[in-house]
């Protein structure tokens, strides 16, 4: 048995964010239906292909999951939606803002149809609030929230993160406010609306930086590259190693004094260092002392003797290094899947239930693949009833 068997779920989703919670579910077992406009995801349509044509961030997210094309601007569309509610447990979505209501597809006329129904809305800035209604997407809200201003060194340009953190940290929270939200209908026997905000999600993520700010007792600086984000932990840093780069840091005092004795540097013993507060006062200091040693030795021979001290640390890896990564490879959450068609990659997934084993997930299908089986089965249209919704451009 899986965490989720049994439990039926609408993803009315785009690019990353609600597809990326449905995803979850999916690998938490989970029956996932896809809703895609005519022309499908656009993410169906980015240049990054793998060695079959298909779309390699569009197969991470939608592998395991059915799918059905369906044009919710028209009202037989609209009409097959609801029909498709009434058995659903759980519907996600992500359009536009106020796309969903427009339609007549919000939650208080969803509800009406399957009061136990659970709708999670996912947008950039809520229903409520100056921000309300206004669209955005990742890049947008690392502008918006701080997060751009609070990465990259301080004498250059704010910088967007690597990864699109902000799309999956808030389709995390939304898989976290539907869990919860099931939890709490076996009490009620009622549904709810689960929002979630893209720029309330990331927030929480900037605690060390705003901590920098507020704080009276250290100065605060807006940029810190990779040191920590309020300037409170030295040496917190990534350090040029002889063929790539380190990062490392010391949370306590115990754990520099442990750095100390691999460096055997005599400039360590000056006393300013003793102390945390010392360190972080003199952090360029301390920086130059740690790269010093860290510059003559090898990446994967510091992180070595670095993990055997119990000092945390790790060599920055590149993608391709990451690829090739033994324990990233035997941990599965870049899996390599074969079928009858040949091998693909996509996303396995970061959670493991020690009752619950996840579900393998099959190939991405192209847009509308499985409108036929879902229609007839689901709905029990008749072939007939299908054509005409085809031929009228619903599917």
């Amino acid at each position: 048995m899986t965490a989720l068997e049994g439990v039926k779920v609408i993803c009315v989703g785009q690019f990353y964010f609600a597809p990326y919670c449905s995803m979850l579910m999916a690998r938490l077992g989970a029956d996932v239906i896809k809703v895609e406009a005519p022309e499908g995801d656009p993410y169906r349509r980015l240049p990054t292909v793998d060695h079959d044509g298909f779309p390699i961030q569009f197969r991470f997210l939608n592998s395991g999951k059915r799918t059905i094309r369906l044009d919710l601007k028209q009202p037989g569309g609209q009409e097959i939606l609801r029909n498709l509610v009434r058995t659903a447990d759980v519907l996600v979505q992500n359009l536009s803002p106020g796309a969903m209501d427009r339609r007549g597809l919000g939650y208080e006329q969803l509800s009406a149809i399957n009061p136990a129904l659970i709708m999670a809305s996912g947008t950039g800035f809520g229903s409520f609030g100056p921000y309300a209604g206004q669209p955005a997407m990742d890049l947008t809200i690392q502008a918006r929230s701080a997060i751009m201003s609070t990465t990259g060194f301080a004498d250059g340009a704010p910088v967007r993160t690597g990864p699109s953190v902000v799309d999956f940290v808030a389709g995390t929270h939304m898989l976290s406010g539907v869990l919860a939200a099931l939890f709490q209908r076996t009490r009620t026997g009622r549904g709810q609306h689960v929002e979630v905000a893209l720029q309330d999600a990331i927030i929480p993520s900037l605690t060390s930086n705003i901590a920098g700010l507020l704080s009276e007792a250290t100065e605060s600086h807006e940029r810190t590259g990779n040191r920590h984000g309020g300037l409170a932990v030295a040496p917190y840093n990534a350090y040029r190693t002889n063929d790539g780069w380190i990062a490392v840091l010391c949370p306590t005092d115990a754990h520099w004094r442990r750095l100390c004795e691999l460096m055997a540097d005599p400039a360590t013993d000056d006393p300013r260092f003793a102390a945390m507060s010392g360190r972080c006062a003199d952090i360029d200091e301390v920086d130059a002392i740690v790269e010093r040693w860290t510059s003559a030795r090898p990446k994967d021979l510091l992180a070595q003797m670095l993990v055997e001290a119990g000092i945390p640390s790790a060599p920055v890896v590149t993608l391709p290094e990451l690829l090739e990564d033994p324990h990233v490879r035997e941990r599965g959450v870049l899996r390599t899947v074969t079928d009858e068609q040949g091998s693909f990659m996509t996303i396995g997934s970061p959670l493991f239930l020690s009752d619950s084993p996840m579900v393998e997930p099959w190939r991405a299908r192209e847009v509308g693949a499985d409108t036929d089986e879902v229609l007839t089965n689901e709905l029990g249209m008749s072939v007939d009833d299908i054509a005409k919704l085809r031929e009228a451009g619903v599917i």
